[in-house]
């Protein structure tokens, strides 16, 4: 059954292994949601070939990026002075305390796989780890938090709609099947991540196209044609229109649909294996 307060310890345990496995399993999706969302078009950025370019980057920072997420969602969900009738408000601000941590680890990944994805330096990376000496040979360290505030300002709205949605199912859901609290199984809770993965995936997409954008713009950002983020999605929509915004969106449904499945179910098979803690 799943397991209502896991100890940091699993937590940090369970979701490497969430992490892992999603990004693995579905990078091909992934690779092509973001060509479609390159402003130099989708086959200029590698079309259906090489989608697995750039997926050295997910190896790495995978398990860290999803054990400090929920790491620092299941203490925070504990712990914050939230009054128990308001359990969304306490699933809003954890999760989004959440993905600000788990950004300072995740962004530097991302920078280099959707460089990698969309083959940004040519001949000259054709690896995640010749991608990554690229970024740090024109750019430095900061190139590595290229996008940083814009993936925050998506990730940030993710999370605030995908967990409370996530943990108001499950509640829902464990109350119409087993009449109690925290009793789904894995495979069950995993049908809620699917459900408000792809919700919160769906509605969030301009800010992704916007993210991606950004990670992909190679020009130096105090340049005077280095827009700030708002002005840059505005343009987006005043050149290229509504669709743009929206661009990869089927695909990044489908992926965070089904990674939500997979990513929370994983989550909640590996608490189970590891052993539920005493309820305090």
């Amino acid at each position: 059954m799943s397991s209502k307060n896991p100890t940091f310890g699993q937590s940090l345990i369970a979701g490497g292994v969430a992490g892992t496995s999603v990004d693995l399993l579905f990078y091909p999706i992934d690779s092509i949601k973001t060509r479609l969302q390159a402003e130099h078009g989708f086959y200029k950025a590698g079309g259906f070939r090489g989608i697995y370019n750039g997926i050295g980057s997910v190896v790495v920072g995978s398990a860290p990026g999803a054990a400090v997420f929920f790491c620092t969602y299941d203490t925070l969900k504990r712990t914050l002075p939230i009054p128990q009738n308001f359990g969304p408000i306490n699933h809003m601000v954890s999760a989004s305390m959440a993905e600000v941590a788990a950004c300072l680890v995740r962004v530097p990944t991302e920078v280099i796989k959707t460089r990698a994805q969309t083959s940004s330096y040519g001949a000259l990376a054709k690896s995640s780890f010749a991608t990554a000496t690229q970024v740090w040979k024109i750019d430095g360290l900061k190139g590595f938090y290229r996008g940083f505030g814009t993936t925050v300002m998506r990730e940030i709205p993710f999370a605030s709609l995908q967990f409370p949605m996530y943990e108001f199912f499950k509640h829902h859901l464990s109350y119409r099947l087993y009449h109690k609290p925290a009793s789904l199984r894995p495979y069950e809770a995993s049908l809620c991540g699917s459900a408000a993965g792809g919700i919160a995936a769906a509605l969030t997409t301009p800010l992704d196209v916007l993210k991606t954008r950004i990670m992909l713009d190679l020009r130096d950002p105090s340049h005077p044609a280095y827009l700030p983020p708002l002005r840059r999605l505005r343009q987006i929509y005043q050149l290229e229109g509504t669709l743009a915004l929206f661009a990869g969106a089927i695909p990044r449904t489908m992926w965070i649909s089904a990674g939500g499945a997979v990513f929370l179910g994983m989550y909640e098979w590996t608490i189970d294996v590891l052993g539920s803690p005493h309820e305090p």
